[in-house]
């Protein structure tokens, strides 16, 4: 924690106190003395109204008016905000600096004893599906600023063992089951591309300003994305299965959901087997395929998985 932070938690731990003394200072922050004299120093040219009371037993006093005005939230309110930040325990890396623990103390100190209670049993019964991955994504807080500053960035990418460089114009992050993705337009090829964040190994901004602004990419991603050879496909499923659809989806597809339930959409060359492993989720809820080279490519992939579990019956 550097002193600026340490100040801003000073001033909402010693928020309503009458008295404190250099010990209390020294042992929650693992302060120096010296430090300690610093900081309540620095804090009276903030304007905090600490006074000294000297003597055997010598502590500083804090006048009576509140630093800090008191915030009032609803239990909904408190519930919700609360909620947001558990789910940021899921996540190993964040785009943001920040402690999920110091978080929640900042949070827990505009809240009354009672709406702390509350808030610590909705923890204990309310659960939800965390996916934790062990590989930091150790450059989001930069691929964030990068984008907020409208600037290329040069990255350093590994996969499946080898490294490659590549120069792009990121326009947004997104983040699936705990995995953090980053989308962005390879600037020498002008092509889109997703990236898996935790396999940047290293991240180099660029001074000068890019061709494109951040809506424009937004607005034709999609457009970017789609190349001229690219395959158009059409899947009817039965309605039941919509909610496979509703869990997991990709931006080049949409489901229409009238007197048929049909997914429909495009995938470029090179991502054939990627679509087929996605409808292989489906199951028997498929009714038809379209084209036959998708089908025939899912029949395929089934078959050689079939071959693959009939081999471990064998050994």
């Amino acid at each position: 924690m550097n002193k600026s932070e340490r100040l801003n938690d000073m001033i909402r731990y010693l928020n309503g106190r009458e008295f404190f003394n250099l010990n209390d200072l020294k042992e929650k922050y693992k302060i120096s003395k010296s430090t300690a004299l610093r900081d309540i120093d620095s804090l009276e040219q903030l304007g905090m109204p600490i006074f000294a009371e000297h003597g055997r037993h010598g502590r500083y006093g804090i006048l009576k008016n509140r630093l800090l005005s008191p915030i009032t939230f609803t239990m909904d309110e408190v519930y919700a905000l609360y909620f947001a930040m558990l789910t940021l325990e899921s996540y190993q890396s964040t785009p943001f600096h920040l402690s999920v623990n110091r978080l929640n103390e900042k949070f827990e100190s505009c809240l009354s004893q009672k709406q702390i209670e509350q808030i610590r049993k909705m923890k204990k019964v309310l659960q939800f599906e965390m996916y934790t991955h062990r590989h930091a994504s150790r450059f989001l807080d930069l691929i964030l600023k990068s984008i907020l500053n409208e600037s290329s960035c040069t990255i350093q990418y590994s996969k499946n063992n080898k490294k490659k460089s590549h120069r792009v114009q990121f326009f947004k992050i997104s983040a699936k089951f705990g995995q953090w993705y980053a989308a962005g337009i390879e600037l020498h090829t002008n092509q889109y591309r997703v990236f898996r964040c935790d396999r940047i190994t290293a991240i180099a901004e660029e001074n000068m300003k890019s061709p494109f602004s951040v809506d424009e990419l937004i607005s034709r991603a999609l457009e970017i994305y789609r190349s001229k050879s690219s395959i158009d496909f059409e899947v009817e499923i039965l309605e039941q299965a919509k909610d496979i659809f509703y869990k997991e989806h990709y931006p080049s597809m949409k489901i229409e959901n009238g007197n048929r339930t049909v997914i429909s959409g495009f995938y470029n060359p090179g991502e054939e087997s990627f679509i087929a492993d996605y409808f292989m989720k489906y199951g028997n809820h498929v009714i038809s395929v379209k084209p036959e080279s998708l089908k025939q490519l899912i029949q395929e992939r089934i078959e050689q998985l079939l071959h693959h579990y009939r081999t471990l019956e064998n050994e």
